[in-house]
């Protein structure tokens, strides 16, 4: 089913189709100014480092091989082993491996030409320019760019006392500023968020299903409170972004189509947020420089990333 009038009544409040220009296919990456690198830096005030990525092999999330049979968890093959050029074993030896995965399999960012609805994708750009050779001529994630900013970690089964969601839960606009009052953090424009539930828990007893579904995670009740604060991108440490099984059973993942169609959102997916929510928690410190590049596939519509966040 399509989005419902209330649905289509909110696109439209929240749509940035040319606040960039009619050209712009970086959507709210642009709201990423040198100024709020410059905040992200000033986050940094103890050195700490975190990685942000699951391992990249076959453990990953990935187990519907069904609907999504090319989303492949990453697959290492070393085909090349100690070979010596000169035909000498004692001179030089050298090994070569390759790899293959879903773009969109383990830890990634979405490219904002992922989801669309009506024939469109972000910017009134048509969705033809997706196509099966050569991927998306327009609004690939090559056009992400150097992500750096500050990244605030906003916690919300941590907020609401427990460790993780049973079920999916829907999180809101006010769950959200619940969490950063609770956190005494200021969300400002051009910041990324990383929304945490706890959904990690699963994938870490290896129940890679249950991981995926029920998934709590970001609802339509969240999109006018990220648009009105000029959040710049969000991840979260679900496999489905947002809330899943979705709110209304004949609208299916509304959140995507209006936040990467409409608002022209980056979103990211598989993070791994438990080990920096536990430092911010004992420090009180939640905001931190976050730098998060993907891996610039030109023409593909997600791919993935190692983030980092520095404290």
């Amino acid at each position: 089913m399509p989005l419902t009038a209330e649905l289509e009544q909110l696109a439209a409040r929240v749509s940035n189709w040319g606040r960039w220009g009619a050209d712009d296919q970086r959507g709210t990456l642009n709201l990423i100014t040198p100024d709020v690198v410059m905040r992200g830096i000033s986050s940094v005030r103890h050195g700490r480092v975190f990685s942000l990525a699951i391992p990249f092999d076959r453990t990953g999330p990935q187990w519907d091989n069904v609907h999504m049979p090319e989303r492949t968890n990453p697959e290492l093959r070393t085909h090349t082993v100690n070979v010596a050029f000169t035909g000498d074993p004692h001179d030089f030896t050298t090994s070569d491996d390759s790899f293959r995965m879903g773009s969109q399999a383990a830890t990634h960012w979405d490219a904002i030409a992922h989801a669309g609805y009506n024939g469109k994708l972000y910017n009134d750009t048509p969705n033809d320019v997706v196509r099966a050779e050569g991927g998306a001529a327009r609004l690939g994630i090559e056009h992400f760019g150097p992500v750096v900013t500050r990244g605030v970690l906003l916690d919300i089964a941590r907020t609401h006392g427990v460790d993780h969601f049973d079920d999916n839960y829907a999180i809101t606009g006010d769950d959200l500023e619940a969490a950063a009052t609770a956190e005494d953090v200021v969300v400002e424009p051009g910041d990324a968020l990383l929304v945490r539930t706890g959904q990690m828990h699963f994938l870490r007893l290896g129940d890679k299903q249950r991981y995926s579904v029920p998934s709590p995670g970001l609802s339509t009740q969240s999109i006018a409170w990220l648009r009105d604060h000029d959040i710049a991108a969000v991840a979260t440490d679900t496999m489905t972004f947002e809330v899943y099984p979705c709110e209304d059973p004949k609208v299916f993942m509304p959140v995507h189509m209006i936040q990467l169609r409409d608002v022209g959102l980056a979103q990211g997916q598989n993070w791994h947020l438990d080990e920096l929510a536990a430092d911010c928690a004992a420090d009180g410190q939640y905001d931190f420089l976050l730098v998060a590049p993907p891996l610039p596939l030109t023409g593909a519509v997600g791919a993935p990333v190692v983030p980092v966040a520095i404290k």
